[in-house]
C-alpha cells in the first residue's frame, strides 16, 4: 500500500483536482467534456462513477488510465500524476473496457495463461492464480471451453477474471457486468467485492445504479463534465430532497385513485395495471395520501421504503438542468 514517507499515511487512491478536458472541433465550439473535477477516494474503496450518457465518465476514466492527458487540472493515482509519470501509473493499475477481450480460439485455461505471461508472471504464479480466480468467477466448469464457445455473459464473466489474474491494486471496471444473466452478475459482485476487502481499489462505471447501490462505498455523479455529488451512497440519497417511495396494489384503478394521487404533486407516479409506484419529498406527503387512498376503498397492499440511488440520480440531475 503507497504511503507517504514523512508522515506514513496512506496516499488515496485518486485525486482529481481542477481536471478541464476539451475537445477541440475545427469550425465548431468546442466540447468541454469535463469542467473542474474534483474528488478524492481512498485506498480499498470500491468507487462508483456514474451518470447520464455525454457526463464526462468515459473522459475522466481515460485521463485517470493515461489514455487521455487532461486540458488543465490534476489527476493522481496512488500519487502518480498522470501526465507526469504515466509508465508508474500504469504499473498501478488495470483495465476492463465495455468490449470484450477474450481469445476467441483458445480454451478459458490459456486465456489466463497468455494474459498472465503478457503480464511478466511466472508458470507457477499463473497456476496458483488461476485456481484462484477461477474458484473465486466460478468458472472451474469453463477452464477448458474454448472462448467462441462461451455465453456473452461468460465471456464478460472471463474477462473480468483476468483483470484480478494481475493484483495491481487499482482496478477499472466499465460496465462490468454487461451481458450477464442475474445468477452470473451476482457471482461477479460477489467476487469484486471479495478483491475490494483485500485492499484493492476498484473504480467501477456502470449504468445500472441499483447495481452501484449494492458495489460502491463511494460514488460520484457527473453531469455535463461537472460533479453533481459525492461521497458514500448514504450520504449521497441525503444530497437530494428526501425521498419516499409508496407502493400500492388496488383491487381495481379508476381515474379518481389517479387524480387523487397526481393531486399530492408525486414526483413521479408509475401505474402497471392494478400497481402503483409513487414518490414523494417527505413523510407528511406520504401518510396523506395513504390515508386519502384508504378512503376511497380498494386498498389491498402498501408498503413505504425509502428512495433508491436510482430515485435521487434522476433527481440530482433533474435540479441540475432545472427540469424540476
Amino acid at each position: 500500500m503507497p504511503v507517504h514517507e514523512q508522515n506514513r499515511t496512506p496516499v488515496p487512491a485518486l485525486e482529481v483536482t481542477n481536471l478541464v478536458k476539451i475537445y477541440p472541433k475545427r469550425n465548431r465550439q468546442s466540447v468541454r467534456a469535463v469542467d473542474q473535477l474534483s474528488f478524492r477516494v481512498e485506498q480499498g474503496r470500491i468507487f462508483g462513477l456514474l451518470g447520464p450518457n455525454g457526463a464526462g465518465k468515459t473522459t475522466t476514466i481515460k485521463v485517470l488510465t493515461t489514455l487521455l492527458a487532461p486540458t488543465s487540472g490534476t489527476a493522481r493515482v496512488l500519487g502518480f500524476d498522470v501526465s507526469r509519470d504515466p509508465l508508474s501509473v500504469r504499473k498501478q493499475i488495470c483495465v476492463v473496457v465495455q468490449e470484450n477481450a477474450v481469445e476467441l480460439h483458445l480454451s478459458v485455461r490459456n486465456n489466463f495463461q497468455v494474459f498472465g505471461r503478457f503480464h511478466g508472471l511466472s508458470s507457477r504464479a499463473i497456476q496458483e492464480r488461476t485456481d484462484r480466480v477461477s474458484e473465486l468467477f466460478d468458472l472451474r466448469g469453463y477452464m477448458n471451453e474454448r472462448g467462441m464457445d462461451l455465453s456473452g455473459g461468460i465471456k464478460r464473466r472471463v474477462q473480468v477474471a483476468k483483470t484480478f489474474l494481475v493484483e495491481t491494486p487499482v482496478v477499472f471496471l466499465d460496465e462490468a457486468t454487461t451481458g450477464m444473466d442475474t445468477f452470473n452478475k451476482r457471482t461477479t459482485i460477489q467476487a469484486i467485492k471479495e478483491e475490494s476487502r483485500k485492499g484493492r481499489t476498484i473504480v467501477l462505471t456502470t449504468h445500472l445504479l441499483d447495481e452501484a447501490e449494492a458495489l460502491c462505498d463511494v460514488v460520484a455523479i457527473l453531469n455535463h463534465g461537472s460533479l453533481v455529488a459525492f461521497g458514500s451512497v448514504d450520504s449521497v440519497k441525503a444530497a437530494g430532497l428526501r425521498l419516499l417511495n409508496l407502493s400500492l396494489v388496488f383491487e381495481t384503478m379508476s381515474d379518481a385513485i389517479l387524480g387523487l394521487l397526481r393531486s399530492h404533486n408525486p414526483t413521479s407516479l408509475e401505474v402497471n395495471g392494478t400497481s402503483v409506484s409513487v414518490a414523494v419529498r417527505d413523510e407528511t406527503t406520504a401518510l396523506d395520501i395513504l390515508a386519502a387512498v384508504r378512503r376511497q376503498g380498494h386498498l389491498l397492499h402498501f408498503e413505504i421504503t425509502a428512495a433508491s440511488l436510482e430515485d435521487v440520480f434522476i433527481q440530482l440531475l433533474d435540479k441540475k438542468t432545472g427540469t424540476s
